[in-house]
Formats: structure tokens, sequence, C-alpha cells
């Protein structure tokens, strides 16, 4: 099977998943869509008359299999918006080709969406950061060894080469720092470095991490970022700082005590992101 002949049949499937969710909400017009990092599926529970779809109703669609990721689809309102919330998201360690990883933000895209706003756990990396701090991404690493855009182009979703000087939209980052300060929530803007995971890094590699000028690290966001450039949409990153990664002071953790973190600083994030979408 030749590049294009699998680039035709993955458009098949993305364009099914959005048919599919387009005859469950009636034809309304989402205007933002949200991917939930790990622990962080709370701000879910904040739409409002939502529909609710698990992601096996989704024919075509991936499962997610990761920790803290229900896989469910909520689509209703969210401040003054229209949203698309996807609880849960794929990732390259649980085996998913970057296609299947960029496909809530592809069907987002076909349903209208045009802008988006991907939350994830990270370890924090600059020593300045604490435990349950938000880090508004400026821009990222690719580090994953993979990109989403590989292989035949689909020229009508977007170019051959698209531009990221601007991987996410400086004015709703502004936005969400101006909120941080009038709420007292512990946030700044900052480099996000993506690995493939699933493991954590040693402490040479935090230190070559730091060395490149990440300020944290997961396992996510990049092939979302990524895909949303090449369709055109404002792009939106939140990290929560749920573990640190002072290679001089390393502790060990465990993915219960990330999630753990994630869930205490979630009520900040979700503050943060509903006065962002209520303007």
């Amino acid at each position: 099977m030749t590049n294009r002949d699998q680039m035709d049949l993955y458009r098949k499937r993305v364009e099914t998943v959005a048919s599919t969710i387009n005859d469950r909400i009636g034809g309304a017009s989402p205007e933002t869509a949200l991917i939930l990092g790990s622990g962080l599926g709370e701000l879910a529970r904040e739409v409002q008359d939502p529909i609710s779809i698990s992601y096996g109703e989704l024919p075509g669609f991936p499962s997610s299999t990761a920790p803290g990721h229900s896989g469910t689809l909520h689509i209703g309102r969210l401040g003054s918006q229209t949203v698309l919330v996807f609880e849960g998201r794929f990732h390259i360690y649980e085996g998913y080709d970057p296609l299947d990883i960029a496909m809530p933000t592809r069907v987002a895209a076909r349903l209208g969406v045009q802008n988006f706003l991907v939350t994830n756990a990270a370890g924090g990396i600059n020593l300045d950061l604490q435990l349950g701090d938000l880090l508004i991404l400026e821009d990222h690493i690719n580090l994953m060894g993979a990109n989403p855009l590989t292989g035949a182009n689909i020229d009508d979703w977007g170019p051959r080469f698209p531009d990221m000087s601007s991987p996410y939209c400086p004015v709703q980052r502004r936005r969400l720092l101006e909120i941080a300060q009038e709420e007292q929530i512990g946030a700044r803007s900052g480099v996000y470095a993506a690995v493939a995971g699933p493991n954590l890094e040693t402490p040479a590699e935090y230190r070559m991490l730091r060395t490149l000028g990440a300020d944290v690290v997961g396992m996510s966001t990049v092939p979302e970022a990524i895909v949303a450039a090449h369709e055109g949409l404002k792009m939106t990153g939140i990290s929560v700082v749920t573990d640190l990664c002072d290679p001089e002071n390393l502790q060990p953790v465990s993915v219960e005590e990330i999630l753990k973190v994630a869930g205490t600083a979630e009520p900040k994030l979700t503050k943060m992101v509903v006065r962002l979408l209520e303007e």
C-alpha cells in the first residue's frame, strides 16, 4: 500500500468519526476543542448539558489506555462557547501511530473548531517551578522521534511544510497569565519538551533537557500542536507540574503520586480555562 493509499484510508476514518459526532450533536458548531491530560479530567465536569460519547462508540477512533484517561468525548457549553472535550488522549508509548495520536485534532478541525486547548501533566525541569504550578506553553522541543505529518500530505487539510514560528497562540497565553495573576495562581510561560516515554528520565537526561532550554518534560501535546499548526488552528497548551526533576536531588516518583498532584492542581486549571472561555 502506498503512502497516498494509507492517507486516503486515514482521511476516511477521520471523516467517519466527524460524521458520527455531527449526527449525535445535531449539527451544533463547536468553537473550541480541549484535550485533557493525565489526572486532569475534572474539567469535563464543568461542561453544561453535555452529550457524552465513549471513544468505543466512534468507528475507527483509537482507545485510550493510559492511567487517568477515561476515553470519553463530551460536547456541550463551557464558558460562553460550545466545546468538544476529549477526556483522554493517545501516546507514542501506547504503541499508537502519530496519525492516531493526531486524530482528535483532525476530527475537531473537520467539525469547524478554530481554537484548540491542550492540558498535560509534566515534570518540572526549571528549578523555579513548584509542584502544582502551571506552565503556559510558548514553545516546544520535539524529542519523540516521530511526526504526525509524516507521509503523503492532504493538501486541503494544510500545507506540506507548515510554519511553526509561533506554535502556541501568544494572545491567549498572555491572557492566561493575567488570569493566573488575578486569581493568585502560580503560573509562568515556558518551553515543553516531548519525549516518547513511558519511562521517566534519568538524571543525565534531565541535565540535557535543561541545557536544551526546556522548562518541563512530558509525553504528549507536541503532535497535537503540530497538527493544529497544519490545520491553521489557534493552539494553547497548559502543563501542570506534577513532579520535580532536579538531577542533583532526584527522588523516585510513581504514577500514583503524579496523578495525585494533578488532581490537587486541577481546580486551578479549571478556573483559568473557564475564565478564558467565558471571554
